[in-house]
């Protein structure tokens, strides 16, 4: 898929709810959005990075022989 076809909703000022650099930068390049408080969604260009960076990992940890783990997203306080 050509760049030009891609869904990249860019914002050109630092937004005012951000405090760490990385999760400002995500917000501005068009990787993350806000739907409300704590709570992200993942736009196309985010997910593609995501996905790239997962497959990443899984090699390196094949590599090592190590093993993933998948767990829930909601912990138990214990």
């Amino acid at each position: 898929m050509r760049l030009s076809n891609y869904f990249l909703p860019t914002l050109k000022e630092n937004p005012s709810e951000s405090q760490i650099a990385s999760h400002r930068l995500m917000l501005r390049a068009g990787m993350i959005r806000q739907s409300s408080a704590g709570i992200y969604s993942w736009l196309p260009l985010g997910d593609r990075v995501l996905k790239k960076i997962t497959g990443i990992v899984r090699k390196e940890q094949d590599t090592a022989g190590a093993q993933e783990m998948l767990m829930p997203t909601i912990q138990p306080a214990e």
